[in-house]
């Protein structure tokens, strides 16, 4: 089960005591904010994308709840156009099935993982950790540090009613 390689990793972190585990679904960021008790822009989802750089890898990009991918920002960055992975692609790639796909006790270096600037904006964010019932409150930094992630990137769009709105979770 992916949420006990998770445990595991946070273990040897000494950080196991912060995943937190929910009697409901967290699998989709509605979800996860409810059962978490946040707004849903504070909910880090971590979205699969094909590598076509690397067939056999994938890229994770680690990005705010209330955003989605910016197509042209995205190929700029990446040199190609986003594509996402089918769920048993996931699964295969990841060893996290999709509604707790996280971007932790990922030991395959050819699985690239980023965090995305949207989530900048809050002190801290809540990802998955490997089950559809599970989260991390993370500050950013430690999202990074954690997931081991390449670099911040900013490839996602932010709602623009969103945008204007001061950072809740201070």
């Amino acid at each position: 089960m992916a949420i006990e390689k998770v445990r595991e990793y946070f273990k040897g972190l000494g950080l196991e005591d912060r995943i937190q585990e929910f009697d409901v679904s967290s699998a989709t960021v509605d979800l996860a904010a409810e059962a978490v008790g946040v707004e849903g822009a504070r909910i880090c989802k971590t979205l699969s994308f094909k590598d076509m750089d690397d067939e056999e890898g994938c890229i994770l990009i680690q990005t705010a709840g209330d955003t989605k991918i910016n197509n042209q920002k995205f190929k700029k960055f990446f040199g190609f156009k986003a594509k996402m992975l089918s769920p048993d692609e996931v699964l295969a790639k990841t060893g996290h099935a999709i509604g707790g796909v996280c971007a932790f006790a990922i030991t395959d270096p050819k699985v690239r993982i980023y965090c995305d600037e949207s989530m900048k904006r809050f002190t801290t964010v809540f990802p998955a950790c490997g089950s559809d019932n599970s989260a991390i409150e993370f500050t950013c930094d430690e999202l990074f540090k954690y997931s081991n992630a390449l670099e911040w990137i900013d490839v996602s769009k932010i709602p623009e009613d969103e945008a204007s709105k001061p950072e809740e979770g201070k």
